[in-house]
C-alpha cells in the first residue's frame, strides 16, 4: 500500500466533495469530451503539451481521497504521465458506430482511484480524422473551468501550439483573455452574493429545523433563499417516461451534425429571443418526436432539466473546482408548434434569470458536502426525482484552436448525471458552429443516435416556419396548423 505524507494533505472544498461522493455505479461523475483533429498528433509532442500546459494546474497531479474525517487532495508521489495517456485504434471500419461504442464504453468505466482522476485517449484511426477523448472527474473542475484549461493547452496558430516556452506572445495573451471573457460571462455580484447567502443558509437551516415558524417570519433577503429552497423541495417529481425509468450501469453516447451559429443567432434576433432559447426549444422538439415514436404520449407530460448556471467571476477563472449553481427548467415537450415552444422556453428562462435557484443549489451542494454520505444520498435522490435530464450549454471559443500542431475541427463533451437522472444533454458552441451531445442510460435509450439525429431536423423545421410566417412575438392560431 502506498504511504503518503500527512502534511501534504489539502482539504477539499465542500462543493467538490459533494461531486466526489456523488458517484454511483450507474452514474459516474466524469466529464467526457472529444476533440476532432485534422491530423494525428505526435504522441511525445502531445505528452509535452500535457506536461507543460495541462499539469501547470497542480490539482491534476493530485489524488482525490476520502477517509472518515472528510475529503482531501494529496500529491501523487508516484505520478507517471504515461499512466494517463493512451493510443488506441478502433476495430472494423472505424466509423461513427465504432467511435460511439468506444466512447460509450469509456463513459461507463470508472477512473482509477489510485491515480489522479483524469485520462486522455488518442484514437488514431477514426475515418473522419484522429480524435482525442478526455475524461476528467467532476470534483476537479466544472465545465467553465475546463474551457479555461482547454484555452491554456491550445493556441490560435499551428506553430505556437508546439512551442513550450514560458513567455507567451502578448497578442496571444490578449486574444485568450478576450475568449475567456466571452466564455466566463463574469458574475462577480452573483458570486459574492452566493458566498454571503451560503453562510446565511447554513445558519438559518439549523434554526429552521429547530423552529419551522421562522419560515413565516421576515428574515431579510435570506427569506428569498429559503423560499427558493422550499420551492425546489416541493416540486412534483417528473413523471415516468422513456427518458426516466430504472437505470443500469452502462451509458450510451451520441452526437449530432454541427449547426451554423450565425443561422441560430439570426432566428434569435428575428424572434426577440436568445440563442440559448432557440437551442433549448430545438432539443425539446427532438425529445418530443422521439417520445411519440416510442409510443409515449408527451402531450400531457411536463419534464424538467437541471441547468448549471455559472457563478464564477473572471478573477476566479483560472481556479479549478466547481463554482456553479443549478436551476430547474421545464422543457415544453407537450407543445407541438415550434414557435409556441420557443416562446414558452423564452418565458421560462426570463423567470429563472430573476430567481435565486442557482445560489440555493450552490449552497445546498456545499451543505451536502458537509453531511454524512447517507444524508447526501437521500437529498440528491430527492432532487433528482424532480428532473429527467441534465442540460449544459457552454459557450466555447469562436476562433479555431490548435493543439500539438493539429487543428481542432470540432469539440464535443458529455456531462454526468446524478441520483435517478439517466440523461445528459450537452450544447457547446465553437468556431461558429453549435454541437449537440447526448449521453443516456442504455436501459432507457439503447440507440441514442435516433434521438440526436432529430436535433438538426427540428432546427430546419423552426427555420422553415419562421421563413413562411415572420414572427411578431405572438403565436397566432393559423400557425398552429
Amino acid at each position: 500500500m502506498f504511504q503518503y505524507i500527512d502534511n501534504k494533505k489539502e482539504p477539499m472544498r465542500k462543493v467538490d466533495t459533494a461531486w466526489l461522493r456523488m458517484e454511483t455505479p450507474h452514474n459516474l461523475m466524469m466529464i467526457t469530451g472529444m476533440m476532432f483533429l485534422d491530423k494525428k498528433p505526435d504522441f511525445h509532442v502531445f505528452c509535452q503539451v500535457l506536461e507543460k500546459k495541462f499539469l501547470k494546474f497542480r490539482r491534476f497531479k493530485q489524488l482525490a481521497l476520502q477517509n472518515a474525517s472528510g475529503s482531501y487532495w494529496q500529491d501523487d508521489c508516484y505520478f507517471d504521465i504515461s499512466a494517463h495517456v493512451r493510443e488506441v485504434a478502433l476495430p472494423g471500419e472505424a466509423d461513427y458506430s465504432e467511435l460511439q461504442k468506444y466512447v460509450s464504453h469509456l463513459a461507463s468505466s470508472p477512473l482509477d482511484k489510485n491515480k489522479p482522476l483524469w485520462c486522455f485517449h488518442i484514437v488514431e484511426n477514426y475515418q473522419s480524422g484522429p480524435v482525442i477523448v478526455a475524461r476528467i472527474h467532476h470534483c476537479y473542475a466544472d465545465g467553465i473551468a475546463l474551457i479555461q484549461v482547454l484555452l491554456s493547452m491550445t493556441n490560435t496558430t499551428r506553430t505556437r501550439s508546439c512551442q513550450f516556452n514560458d513567455v507567451e506572445d502578448i497578442n496571444e495573451k490578449r486574444l485568450k483573455l478576450g475568449l475567456l471573457k466571452q466564455v466566463i460571462n463574469p458574475a462577480k455580484k452573483q458570486f459574492n452574493q452566493s458566498l454571503k447567502m451560503l453562510g446565511e443558509m447554513s445558519y438559518l437551516g439549523k434554526k429552521i429545523f429547530q423552529d419551522p415558524r421562522l419560515l413565516e417570519q421576515g428574515i431579510g433577503e435570506s427569506l428569498d433563499v429559503i423560499q427558493e429552497l422550499f420551492y425546489a423541495l416541493t416540486l412534483s417529481n417528473d413523471p415516468k417516461n422513456v427518458f426516466k425509468s430504472e437505470l443500469c450501469t452502462r451509458k450510451r453516447v451520441a452526437w449530432a451534425e454541427s449547426l451554423p451559429l450565425d443561422e441560430i443567432t439570426a432566428i434569435a434576433k428575428a424572434t426577440g429571443t436568445t440563442v440559448n432559447d432557440v437551442l433549448i426549444s430545438n432539443l425539446s422538439g427532438a425529445l418530443r418526436e422521439y417520445m411519440i415514436e416510442q409510443g409515449d404520449n408527451p402531450d400531457n407530460k411536463t419534464i424538467r432539466a437541471t441547468v448549471p448556471v455559472n457563478l464564477r467571476p473572471l478573477k476566479h477563472a483560472k481556479e479549478l473546482g466547481n463554482h456553479f449553481g443549478l436551476v430547474f427548467l421545464e422543457l415544453p415537450i407537450d407543445e407541438a408548434n415550434p414557435l409556441a415552444r420557443l416562446l414558452r422556453v423564452h418565458q421560462s428562462m426570463n423567470e429563472l434569470k430573476s430567481s435565486k435557484q442557482a445560489l440555493v443549489a450552490l449552497g445546498l451542494l456545499s451543505l451536502v458536502g458537509l453531511a454524512p454520505q447517507t444524508i447526501q444520498n437521500i437529498l440528491l435522490n430527492e432532487f433528482s426525482r424532480k428532473a429527467t435530464a441534465v442540460l449544459t450549454n457552454v459557450p466555447g471559443p469562436q476562433v479555431p484552436l490548435y493543439i500539438a500542431g493539429c487543428e481542432i475541427e470540432k469539440i464535443m463533451f458529455w456531462v454526468p448525471q446524478n441520483g435517478t437522472i439517466g440523461m445528459g444533454i450537452s450544447i457547446l458552441s465553437y468556431n461558429s458552429k453549435v454541437e449537440f451531445g447526448l449521453i443516456v442510460d442504455k436501459n432507457l435509450v439503447p440507440q441514442p443516435h435516433k434521438v440526436i439525429e432529430k436535433f438538426p431536423m427540428q432546427f430546419l423545421l423552426l427555420k422553415e416556419v419562421i421563413m413562411l410566417h415572420p414572427w411578431d412575438g405572438e403565436v397566432h392560431p393559423e400557425l398552429l396548423e
